[in-house]
């Protein structure tokens, strides 16, 4: 007799939307009005010594968004923009792909803003971005070489709508809660739960967390003890603490924890990262730090973008699959 086994589905409801907004996404229907296309040109700068720029810095944040979507090298960049151009019969110059380069470092100082929104939740996460790539083949066969290397994007998402709110590029040295002290005090609005993993369990980030009396949703490490309540962060944590032991102490005790108080809304995120991964690949294109930078902030601003167009809506259902 073949047994039955209980399998989730995902179903979507709105399908008919998300379906257009994933199409919109490959648009290439791009136009400029009049106020645009006077923005195309750097204004004249006065006391400013040196050659003055040509483009502003809509037209080259313009570049390198085209350049993130369709996964252009430089050189082709410039062709794609020339021929646009041409074919929307304006009469504008297109910079050069070495221009697009040296211009694209200084975008960092005038892009700090990912979004306007004012959370009630945040999530913190960071996924690592490859640069200077080996392939998986030479990897397996002659090792790591000592120029294989990585960054860190560390995000700060919206739970409730994928938004990123701030996104920080940086070696893979840096440690998540380290980051995310800086991180938490650029996002706006009454934010009342922070959430992260177990990597964000530092005394310091959660004394930044209590100060904006929000709660963190932050599962202490196993076998973690009870500190000395000094402040609010330290006796959150240790309520935390006392929780799973008063739950049982193991791990089925840390799943119910987590499930009580909600922290698999911090799985959003792994969402996020999947897309921006499956979007913009695993790697960074760019040579330089500052121009890096700028390419993953891009990259962000670009899946927002896309997030905005439309994102599923759906529930998880049970389905029972008959088995050998």
């Amino acid at each position: 007799m073949p047994k039955s086994e209980s399998k989730q589905r995902y179903r979507i409801t709105n399908w008919a939307e998300y379906n257009r907004s994933l199409i919109e996404r490959g648009s290439v229907t791009i136009w400029i009005d009049d106020e645009a296309a006077k923005k195309w040109l750097a204004p004249k700068e006065k006391g400013v010594n040196g050659r003055p720029k040509t483009y502003s810095d809509d037209a080259i944040l313009i570049a390198l968004t085209l350049r993130v979507v369709f996964k252009l090298p430089l050189r082709a960049l410039e062709g794609f923009l020339k021929s646009l151009i041409t074919l929307m019969h304006v009469a504008l110059p297109v910079p050069s792909y070495s221009q697009i380069s040296r211009r694209a470092g200084s975008l960092g100082k005038r892009l700090k803003k990912l979004s306007r929104r004012r959370p009630t939740d945040v999530v913190f996460d960071s996924t690592g971005l490859k640069i200077y790539g080996e392939g998986e083949w030479k990897v397996r066969t002659h090792g790591v070489s000592k120029r294989r290397t990585w960054r860190k994007l560390h995000l700060a998402i919206d739970p409730s709508s994928g938004e990123i709110l701030v996104a920080e590029l940086t070696d893979n040295s840096k440690g998540d809660a380290q980051m995310a002290e800086g991180m938490i005090d650029k996002v706006h609005g009454n934010v009342q739960r922070v959430y992260g993993d177990g990597a964000y369990d530092s005394h310091d980030l959660r004394k930044k967390i209590a100060a904006k009396k929000a709660e963190p949703k932050i599962p202490p490490p196993r076998n973690a003890v009870p500190g000395d309540p000094i402040d609010e962060a330290t006796r959150k944590r240790n309520e935390a603490i006392s929780a799973i032991k008063g739950l049982g102490d193991d791990d089925d005790a840390r799943a119910l924890w987590k499930k009580l108080e909600g922290y698999h809304t911090r799985s959003l995120v792994e969402t996020t990262m999947f897309r921006f991964k499956t979007i913009f690949g695993g790697n960074l294109r760019s040579r330089t730090w500052e121009n890096q930078q700028i390419e993953a902030h891009v990259k962000c601003l670009v899946l927002n973008r896309m997030s905005k167009l439309g994102m599923p809506i759906g529930y998880w259902e049970e389905a029972l699959e008959a088995t050998g």
